[in-house]
């Protein structure tokens, strides 16, 4: 199934899913396109090659709020590849305090076996269902264990004791499947396991390839505890007892790396904070050349052991990104920035692309604003001028204070509807409300003027 949603998804299809949510940035979104569709292609190729072809690895360069992390997170639904995102700033060189960089490869696989085991899960659930169902008729009416004779009628007439438990335990179960014993409480055994020690180690020891914790679970015995709960809340846990019961972990965790190391996607954020930027050593620089050279064998390709098996890292697709105000991507160490063949400028936002930022994206933020309000049966209406409004506040305050980016519509919009968001329902119990320009401009003019409260309000 996942191979045919990649085959369907040409460069230009996926461009066109990402406008549904990223305005402008077409540079950015055309090299995300290639690389992921040479991910398909790689798959196709004659064997005696496929290992050669390395994936195009991206820097993504641009201020804050401009998309680049939304574009990552984006991709990554849209294929329903393992994706992990995280700060490279949240990395230290091997010998200070802090997480090591082989730790995004676990994280990354541990999501590979929850998406896998999610899957299976939903593929076994109809059986899980019914074998929880049958627990249930178990405890309800007790099977009768003598087997039923070949006459189920008795010299008397009567009918066999094995019979009637079964024609008792299907008018049961029917009325179980309606729901109508629902709210009816009952009392079942839970498999739960046994307490185990803590294991506390040094830091970064809670990325230990073997997870010593999990280890001593297993050879725990585990034990049954008892619970009362209603027959609808019953039924979700046996459920879900039976599902892992019959779901093959030795398999999902072939697949879950078989899918880490051929379309997995790494979203290293703010890699300019572990760029050198010219200046001199000492203090919390000390440790960034060390975890570019740290990243460099992960990035290159390299084995990361993980409790589920050793994972090779050569062919995950690693995106970063970085403002790089103060360094630039030359600060890099030159392997690395070798490792990062594609580099993509992303362009500050304008007004008008502000403006449709606010209405064309499916998640635009006064979609959302109408959305919450409409909870309370108040219609909110932004009319054209205020919309222009909005964006040009937004302009004005990314240029005086700090640009960052469409994450100053949420500031502004936060502060011009801070009034009707607290007064609804009490105030204002329903009906409809429009947002004028004027509106927007008595509320945000003063603040915007004001330049030390901008600084702290917007």
């Amino acid at each position: 199934m996942k191979k045919d949603i990649m085959k369907n998804l040409t460069p230009t299809q996926i461009v066109n899913e990402l406008n549904k949510f990223i305005i402008g940035q077409d540079d950015a979104k055309r090299a995300v396109a290639i690389a992921l569709r040479n991910r398909w292609r790689r798959q196709q190729v004659d064997e005696s090659i496929k290992e050669e072809i390395m994936p195009n690895n991206i820097i993504l360069i641009g201020p804050t709020g401009v998309g680049k992390t939304e574009i990552a997170r984006r991709l990554a639904k849209l294929t329903g590849a393992p994706f992990y995102k995280v700060e490279a700033s949240k990395f230290t060189e091997v010998g200070y305090v802090g997480r090591d960089v082989e730790s995004m490869i676990r994280d990354l696989t541990e999501l590979g076996i929850n998406m896998v085991k999610a899957e299976q899960t939903e593929l076994v659930q109809e059986k899980a269902d019914k074998l929880a169902e049958d627990k249930i008729l178990d405890l309800l009416i007790p099977p009768v264990k003598s087997p039923p004779k070949v006459n189920p009628e008795t010299e008397n007439g009567e009918v066999d004791d094995a019979v009637r438990n079964e024609k008792t335990r299907e008018w049961m179960r029917e009325k179980l499947k309606k729901g109508e014993l629902d709210e009816k409480l009952i009392e079942f055994d839970t498999t739960s396991a046994a307490v185990g020690m803590q294991v506390v180690g040094p830091f970064g020891m809670d990325d230990m390839g073997m997870n010593i914790q999990e280890i001593i679970g297993n050879m725990m015995p585990k034990k049954k505890k008892k619970r009362k709960t209603t027959i609808k809340e019953a039924r979700k846990v046996m459920a879900q007892e039976e599902a892992q019961k019959l779901i093959d972990m030795d398999n999902v965790q072939k697949e879950a790396i078989r899918r880490v190391e051929e379309t997995g996607i790494i979203f290293l954020d703010e890699i300019d904070k572990v760029a050198g930027g010219g200046k001199g050593h000492g203090g919390p620089d000390v440790s960034r050349e060390g975890v570019q050279r740290d990243l460099l064998p992960i990035v290159e390709g390299s084995t990361v052991n993980t409790k589920y098996g050793p994972v090779r890292t050569d062919h995950i697709l690693f995106l970063a990104s970085g403002a790089f105000h103060v360094s630039k991507p030359s600060d890099l160490i030159p392997e690395l920035q070798g490792r990062f063949p594609i580099r993509v400028e992303l362009k500050s936002l304008t007004e008008e692309d502000f403006i449709q930022i606010l209405t064309i994206p499916q998640n635009a933020l006064l979609k959302q604003y109408s959305a919450l309000l409409e909870t309370e049966d108040v219609k909110i209406v932004f009319e054209e001028s205020a919309i222009r409004e909005i964006a040009k506040t937004a302009t004005i305050v990314n240029e005086e204070v700090e640009n960052i980016g469409a994450r100053r519509l949420h500031t502004i919009l936060t502060t011009l509807l801070e009034d009707i968001l607290f007064d609804v329902p009490d105030k204002m119990p329903e009906g409809e409300i429009k947002i004028t320009g004027e509106m927007v401009h008595q509320k945000l003019d003063s603040i915007v003027k004001n330049r030390d409260l901008s600084k702290y309000i917007l």
